[in-house]
Formats: C-alpha cells, sequence, structure tokens
C-alpha cells in the first residue's frame, strides 16, 4: 500500500493531522518529515521492527549505524544521556532548538538495538515545529536519519513530492513540510575532554561555543 502523503504547515500544524502520525509511530509505522536542516526518515525508537525497517531501507545495519534521535527539548535529553557536564549544558541551552546533533554519553534508557556496541547517543532538538510536536505527542523520541539524494550535485533531497515518488512503496507517511534544505546539521562529539566537530552543517560552531 502506498505511503500517505501529509500537507502540515510548519506555522499552524493541524492537530488531527498531527495526531493521524503520532497514532502511525505508536503502531510501528515509518515516516518521512521535515527538520530545520534535511528531510529525515523515522519511526518511534522503541519499536524494533520499524528500527529494522529503516535499516533495510538504506541497505545499512543497525548496529554498524550512527543513528541519532529527535527529542523535544533538553529534558527530555536528560533521560537519555549520562550527566552533561556544565560548559555542555550551557552550549546546547544556547544552541538549541536548532540546527546541531551532539554526540553525548549514553544512559540505559537507550534502547539496546540504537548504541548496539557503543555507549554513545547522537541527539536533535531541532528548530522545527513538526517533528518536535510528534516527539511530544508521542511521548518518545523519534529516530532520524536523513534523506539522501542520488544526485551528484545534491546531496540531499528537497523536494517533498520527489521524495514521496521515490518512498510511497517503503514507508508509511511522508509529510511535505515545504521545501526542505540541503545543508545536514552539524555534528559536535561531547564525549571526549574537548568538544570535537565531527561534521560542519548548517549550525556555526562560533555562535554558540
Amino acid at each position: 500500500m502506498a505511503a500517505e502523503f501529509i500537507k502540515l504547515y510548519p506555522e499552524n500544524p493541524d492537530p488531527r493531522k498531527i495526531q493521524k502520525i503520532v497514532n502511525i509511530l505508536h503502531d510501528g509505522g515509518v515516516i518521512i518529515y521535515p527538520t530545520d536542516t534535511v528531510y529525515g526518515m523515522g519511526c518511534n525508537i522503541h519499536n524494533l521492527r520499524a528500527v529494522e525497517r529503516i535499516a533495510q531501507i538504506k541497505g545499512i545495519k543497525v548496529k554498524k549505524h550512527n543513528f541519532s534521535f529527535i527529542c523535544y527539548d533538553l529534558s527530555n535529553i536528560s533521560e537519555y544521556t549520562r550527566a552533561l557536564s556544565t560548559p555542555v549544558f550551557k552550549m546546547m541551552k544556547k544552541a538549541l532548538p536548532g540546527p546541531y546533533t551532539y554526540i553525548l554519553e549514553a544512559n540505559n534508557s537507550v534502547p539496546k538495538i540504537l548504541n548496539s556496541n557503543k555507549k554513545t547517543v547522537g541527539i536533535r532538538v531541532p528548530d522545527h515545529a513538526i517533528p518536535r510536536l510528534l516527539v511530544k505527542e508521542l511521548g518518545s523520541p523519534i529516530l532520524t536519519t536523513s534523506i539522501h539524494d542520488e544526485d551528484d550535485v545534491i546531496e540531499y533531497s528537497t523536494d517533498p513530492e520527489l521524495i514521496y515518488e521515490k518512498f510511497r512503496d517503503l514507508v508509511d507517511v511522508v509529510i511535505d513540510g515545504g521545501y526542505g534544505n540541503n545543508v545536514a546539521s552539524t555534528i559536535l562529539d561531547c564525549t571526549g575532554e574537548e568538544i570535537e566537530v565531527v561534521r560542519q552543517g548548517l549550525g556555526s560552531v562560533e555562535d554558540i561555543m
């Protein structure tokens, strides 16, 4: 069955449509959604079958891939990570919501499949109403992995209609939240003594350090 194509306006998302998507996530559905950077594919982090489906769609092994997940806010993050140092907490408070992914030390609440042998977890709080509302209503984070484009020039797919054409038979919902960005988030590793920039993306490091 083809995926549903659901239009949502970031400024004022329809609560009924949000609830419909949340119900699909509860039932183990896989969705594609907009963020403040690129479009992402995701599911409920506690649904093992849905996580495996995403790995299959992307042709990757769950245990070898560094999945990140979307949280609603900073208090949400502390449920899944070990205690943050004061400098890291201050930086995150300044940066989030925003186009950053933080690699942090995971605690035991992170589903085993996600942190397999690694003791770290990637966390996002995007500056975008749609994924944050979904997480809030779902009551748990959403796994996130970027939608890549086959085009050599553009690394990420930005047009929701083209994304739908490509993934309609693989996922359950594609959310049309308008054109996406084609620059991914900035990744910061906060697990060592020094904060390390793993990937420079949309988020400026100078603004938050």
